[in-house]
């Protein structure tokens, strides 16, 4: 690692990203792609695994991902199989790429794929350290996180134990992996059932989820403007994970944040609606010292960055905690 627990000021390292890295695939409709993004100085690095929201791709959130990096992190992203990168009109804009999605056949089990695909990462961590320049024996494989956000959030609280809930009103399997420590999820969609709209119970069936399982440490980012055509509840649907999930530590609740929580998809983007740089910021500080609090027990970081966000002049978010 890179960053220090004794002081106010995180160390920052120059950062290199690599794509595309192609991963055994047999059987996917297109190759699994990835971009890995490293610290040039540091060892025994900690890993992120994060995934991308619905249509988008491993060239997203630059926000986060370089930030992450520069302060110790290996980044590794995935472009699942419902990137509007992969559809025959990679130029679509996100409504064009929801109809594609809409239409294709195997939406049903997309949940499903994204969840085998960051499996398939796991798997093949040597492989994808040999591919980076100068990575080659900086990973550190006890400390893996994974981040999500929207459709990746629920692709990260599969794999941290969350459940979808079948057509027979029993729970699917448990699709949780071992090797991710804790977890981090933005804009993740609530419980199904009577919260969900007409809309999202005919299209977005794995929305139907239970968070009783969830018992791996997490936390929950949510904007309190964030309106949804899937659910009939609100903003408040976004908090769900927080209150349902007994691994779910911290709610960290953005005001005036919608869904792309001020812009952590990437600089000037046209699908970010409440652009705020400091937004952004919060959510960069916050979770990187969630994941060093987690992945080493260690508070410090964690407990500066929730007083440095109690004490901001002009309150922009709060963080809720539960007692344990």
């Amino acid at each position: 690692m890179i960053f220090t627990t004794d002081s106010n000021i995180l160390a920052s390292s120059p950062i290199i990203s690599v794509s595309p890295i192609d991963i055994p695939s047999p059987g996917r409709s297109h190759t699994l792609q990835l971009r890995v993004s490293a610290p040039i100085n540091g060892t025994s690095l900690p890993i992120i695994i994060f995934s991308h929201g619905f249509g988008s791709s491993m060239d997203a959130y630059a926000p986060l991902v370089k930030y992450w990096a520069a302060q110790g992190f290996v980044v590794i992203q995935p472009t699942f199989l419902d990137s509007r990168t992969l559809i025959t009109n990679p130029k679509a804009d996100h409504h064009e790429a929801v109809k594609a999605y809409l239409q294709n056949p195997d939406k049903i089990h997309m949940w499903r794929y994204r969840v085998n695909d960051v499996k398939r990462i796991l798997d093949h961590l040597d492989m994808i350290e040999n591919s980076v320049p100068h990575l080659k024996g900086r990973l550190d494989r006890d400390r893996i996180a994974a981040v999500g956000h929207s459709f990746g959030a629920q692709t990260t609280a599969t794999l941290l134990g969350t459940r979808v809930i079948d057509d027979h009103g029993g729970l699917t399997e448990d699709l949780s992996d071992v090797r991710i420590k804790c977890g981090v999820v933005l804009s993740i969609g609530g419980c199904g059932g009577a919260a969900l709209s007409e809309f999202g119970k005919e299209h977005f069936p794995h929305l139907n989820q239970n968070y009783t399982q969830m018992n791996k440490p997490s936390l929950v980012i949510a904007g309190d403007k964030d309106i949804s055509p899937l659910t009939i509840k609100g903003p408040e649907w976004f908090t769900d994970a927080y209150y349902q999930s007994p691994g779910a530590t911290d709610l960290l609740l953005l005001y005036g944040g919608e869904h792309m929580l001020g812009g952590i998809s990437g600089y000037l983007v046209t699908e970010t609606t409440d652009e705020n740089p400091e937004r952004v910021h919060i959510v960069q500080r916050l979770t990187l010292a969630y994941l060093i609090n987690k992945l080493y027990d260690e508070s410090s970081h964690w407990d500066k960055a929730s007083k440095w966000l109690k004490e901001s002049i002009i309150p922009q978010a709060v963080v809720i905690s539960k007692v344990f």
